[in-house]
């Protein structure tokens, strides 16, 4: 075959192998690509599910599903999922449980006797606060009952307001008292209405027309044989009121003391060392505590507690054994226990004086002779004879000279 001839023929064998290789290469390609393809689609979904943005957090899950896909990622077939039920988390009692406090012991209750002594408390708001402290003063006296009869807004100016002369028999009558304490005054600080005119507070005739009522009030009950105390007034936070209740004082004293009462002074309780008004002193225990009100007039419990304590003294001296609170009931409810047996007790028929022979004797005692002695008694040596026995050697009595010693009792010395 000539040469021009094969090559044609090789040409043509050439192209055909460069055709079947590029028709591989595109195979082998296109399996590839189709290989891979369905890694990124996963690899996409993946990270759609995987990476969360700060609003995934806070728009949760419906935001992740509602968000736009690349167009060239196949939306994948949502799947029905069943919500899990949240985690149920542990209760934790955060709170404190209280702190267990001692039962409170309830102080019994002291009955009064049937005979207890009645105190009677008669005045203005502050005899009203005297009764309450009092009260519990004498709480565990049985022999004392406090009657508390203060009106409020009261005085022995304001008669047509409340009669004070005409009520204060009528409670003597009614509770036979054993004392009668009066505090009175706090409300008398204006115009006076006599028989004759009208006295304005502080003049001449003001203090003469009060000076008056004042003696008359405390004759109803000393007249009676009744024990009077006058509890004298505080100080105050005016001082105008203050000055006031100085005088008054000086005048329920002179007054008081003339019909035979007695004046109890409590200023020295709520004034300071300078004799300034003070809401905060001592209460009857030594603590400090508040005493007076926020107006500067009335008085706290404590403050009571402390008037009655001024007055608790005169009053325990005036009722004696009654007041202590140690008395008891003298019947046989308040005997103690003796420890006697309960088997009924033989008793021995008594021994007629008048009949010796019930005893079996028949004669008195030293009826017989004394049996007879050989030697005479000291007693009847000194009646007889007088003749005394020698007082015992070494006595003050002994009397008689110690014997001589003999030279052989001094040569031995």
């Amino acid at each position: 075959m000539p040469a021009d001839a094969e090559l044609p023929m090789m040409k043509k064998t050439d192209r055909t192998r460069k055709i079947r290789w590029l028709t591989l290469a595109l195979t082998a390609v296109s399996l590839c690509l189709g290989a891979v393809a369905p890694v990124h689609v996963a690899e996409a979904q993946e990270q759609r599910y995987q990476r969360r943005s700060i609003l995934d957090f806070f728009l949760g899950r419906r935001y992740l599903d509602e968000s736009p896909q690349a167009p060239d990622v196949p939306q994948p077939r949502r799947q029905q999922q069943r919500k899990r039920p949240p985690a149920q988390k542990a209760v934790v009692n955060t709170r404190t449980a209280p702190p267990v406090r001692p039962p409170v012991q309830e102080e019994p209750v002291v009955q009064k006797l049937g005979d207890a002594k009645k105190i009677l408390i008669v005045g203005d708001f502050l005899a009203s606060g005297l009764g309450d402290g009092l009260t519990a003063a004498f709480e565990t006296s049985p022999g004392v009952i406090v009657e508390a009869r203060g009106n409020v807004s009261s005085g022995l100016v304001r008669d047509d307001y409340y009669d004070w002369p005409e009520q204060l028999p009528k409670m003597i009558d009614e509770l036979k008292p054993a004392m009668v304490v009066v505090m009175i005054g706090a409300n008398d600080r204006q115009q006076m209405v006599t028989d004759t005119a009208k006295e304005k507070f502080r003049t001449d005739g003001w203090f003469t027309e009060y000076r008056r009522r004042v003696l008359s009030f405390g004759k109803e009950v000393t007249e009676r044989k009744i024990p009077l105390l006058w509890v004298g007034l505080p100080a105050f936070e005016s001082d105008q009121m203050t000055a006031d209740a100085v005088q008054m004082n000086q005048l329920y004293r002179n007054q008081v003391e003339s019909i035979g009462g007695e004046f109890v002074d409590i200023w020295d309780g709520f004034v300071d060392e300078n004799g300034n008004f003070i809401v905060t002193g001592s209460d009857v225990n030594g603590q400090q505590v508040r005493l007076r009100t926020s107006d500067g007039i009335n008085l706290t419990q404590a403050g009571r507690r402390k008037i009655a304590f001024y007055v608790e003294k005169p009053a325990r001296r005036i009722l004696g054994t009654q007041a202590s609170p140690d008395l008891v009931r003298l019947d046989e409810s308040a005997l103690p226990g003796l420890g006697l047996p309960t088997n009924p007790v033989e008793h021995t028929v008594p021994i007629s004086l008048s009949d010796p022979n019930l005893d079996g004797g028949t004669e008195l005692l030293g009826a017989r002779p004394p049996p007879v002695t050989l030697t005479k008694s000291p007693r009847d040596l000194l009646v007889e004879q007088g003749e005394m026995t020698p007082a015992p050697v070494g006595r003050v009595d002994d009397y008689r000279m110690p014997a001589a010693k003999t030279p052989a009792e001094v040569s031995v010395k």
